[in-house]
């Protein structure tokens, strides 16, 4: 198990790597860094203890502290969704401001509970194609190889990074590796 003071130094170290600062309000400091270590003992990793999680590694990635988010927050807002990262701005005067929840609403809804009875029992009735019901049945993420094209950082997952974690490029420099295999035999 994690403890609360490994907590704060990985997130100490990762705002200063950045140039970032922890939030400046020492009780909301304390609830975050609680909820990041019940969330790392809970989940095996550490989750933005703002956000609703699955329990799945791969649906979870995206919302892992740091999450995938905070640097566009930081750049935008001045302040990730969950106001731990801060710029020296708003470190500096204090003031908090209200982010809007940027990550994508499908990926939201992975960590709500599965369908009730009577909501599968109104969609059976409906027809699916065959690869979304697959889909929902295997409860797969489609996975992909992505690499920057301005440093060659590569990553697979489901959609590249808002913001590449070696070049600090956006996310708009990456690009999709897609290889075929045929078999000839």
């Amino acid at each position: 198990m994690i403890t609360l003071e490994q907590v704060r130094q990985r997130a100490e170290a990762d705002a200063k790597t950045y140039g970032y600062y922890l939030t400046p309000d020492a009780d909301l400091l304390t609830a975050f860094l609680e909820g990041l270590k019940v969330n790392e003992d809970r989940y095996g990793y550490p989750l933005c203890p703002c956000r609703l999680a699955s329990g799945k590694y791969e649906y979870d990635r995206d919302i892992i502290c740091p999450c995938d988010y905070r640097d566009p927050d930081v750049a935008q807002y001045g302040t990730c969704y969950c106001r731990l990262y801060v710029n020296k701005a708003v470190y500096e005067s204090k003031n908090l401001p209200e982010v809007p929840e940027r990550r994508p609403i499908e990926k939201q809804n992975r960590a709500y509970a599965p369908e009730t009875a009577k909501e599968a029992a109104t969609e059976g009735t409906q027809e699916k194609p065959a690869s979304a019901t697959m889909a929902q049945q295997t409860g797969q993420v489609k996975k992909k190889l992505w690499y920057c094209k301005q440093c060659g950082y590569m990553v697979y997952r489901e959609d590249p990074p808002y913001i590449c974690p070696i070049c600090k490029a956006k996310r708009e420099m990456f690009a999709e590796i897609k290889s075929e295999v045929e078999f000839s035999g």
